[in-house]
């Protein structure tokens, strides 16, 4: 069965994560992408981290499944190709520095006039125009701009930090994604394209809003100030592993304080209501901490899940593939991938009914599909 982006075709001018992914994401559910890479070096993601031959671990994951083709779209014989390909799309998706496509001449408007049924997605750090928009970005840069680090805080100092995952760039991909289904699905109604435009600092923003930002929604009257959500993130340490350990309902910490042999605190003034427990959560962590730290981590998650209290045992990213759940889920595929030899993706996470998603294909190496696509041009 084809997948939901069956018969859809996208042409991908991004490069390192943002663009990449958000096209990626597409690919996973059917959709043809054409990846144009420059000749020279082609995506800067192909070099970095792990890498066999061209292809970096990063890379592959941000790839899977498209195809590439080089081309110097400074010259003659590039723009013409360019061209050709945006007449083929019906997606464009581009993460260049704003103003930089236009001097090449690929520009929203010009490449509508070549497609006026053209999805457009123009991506870019901080938007196409205003005091940062020709500002050189990368994820820990938005991240410190848009509250992301802020709301990211050492147990002990206090300090803010950053998320150590590219969070700006995956969240804005997804959005992206999204954004591109919603044009695709109007154009089916009108019959015309549109353009697209969404920076990361935007989509982090609107991210870390709905709890990151609720001491700052009200404006007139305001409430006072509650402690923060992100407050109770901690995890707990015990004997040779750590725990995530959530009580939001009443029931919840009272499970907690049964599976770790502490039903004492159930009835404790300080703990007593959700608000205590927020302002009082430095106590409530203090009176746990030696119970965890004391007990046997086995014991430990055996008593909490027991009490059907949200809790899980700490995964090290080695330890994955080997999650029970994990394993039922399918949620870590592995597969034989050309000449690069066995490799482990994780599957596309939505899983449809109807169109199933089935499994990606490999990611190209620089300008492997050049000749193809060059000859399914000709013939268009």
């Amino acid at each position: 069965m084809p997948g939901p982006m069956e018969g859809v075709k996208v042409l991908d001018l991004s490069q390192v994560i943002s663009g990449p992914m958000a096209a990626q994401w597409l690919c996973d559910q059917g959709a043809d992408v054409i990846k144009v890479e420059d000749p020279q070096m082609g995506d800067l993601c192909r070099w970095l981290g792990p890498r066999k031959a061209d292809i970096a671990a990063l890379f592959l994951t941000a790839n899977r499944g498209k195809r590439s083709i080089v081309i110097d779209a400074k010259t003659d014989e590039g723009k013409e190709t360019m061209r050709a390909l945006v007449q083929w799309a019906d997606v464009l998706i581009q993460n260049f520095r704003p103003g930089a496509i236009e001097k090449l001449g690929f520009g929203y408007e010009a490449c509508a006039a070549l497609n006026p049924r053209l999805i457009y997605c123009a991506l870019s750090g901080y938007g196409q125009t205003g005091p940062y928009a020709r500002t050189r970005v990368y994820d820990p840069i938005i991240q410190a701009s848009s509250g992301m680090a802020a709301s990211q805080r050492d147990i002990t100092t206090g300090d803010p930090m950053l998320i150590q995952t590219l969070v700006c760039d995956k969240l804005t991909a997804l959005t992206a994604a999204q954004a591109v289904s919603a044009a695709l699905y109007a154009r089916e109604k009108s019959g015309v394209g549109q353009k697209i435009e969404l920076n990361m600092l935007d989509a982090s923003v609107a991210f870390l809003w709905p709890e990151g930002m609720y001491n700052h929604t009200f404006i007139e009257d305001p409430p006072p100030p509650q402690p923060e959500f992100g407050a109770f993130y901690r995890l707990w340490k015990g004997k040779d592993a750590f725990f995530a350990i959530a009580a939001v309902q009443d029931k919840e910490f009272a499970a907690v304080c049964k599976g770790v042999g502490r039903p004492d605190l159930i009835e404790d003034p300080r703990f007593k209501t959700i608000t205590d427990r927020m302002q009082n959560s430095h106590l409530y962590r203090e009176e746990l901490t030696k119970t965890i730290g004391e007990g046997d981590p086995d014991a430990i998650i055996a008593g909490l899940l027991a009490e059907e209290a949200p809790a899980a045992r700490l995964n090290e990213r080695a330890d994955l593939p080997d999650d029970p759940q994990i394993r039922h889920n399918g949620s870590i595929m592995e597969m034989d991938h050309a000449d690069l030899g066995r490799i482990r993706q994780p599957r596309h996470p939505a899983q449809f009914s109807a169109t199933p998603v089935g499994k990606p294909g490999p990611a190209p190496h620089l300008g492997q599909h050049t000749a193809e696509i060059l000859s399914q041009l000709k013939k268009a």
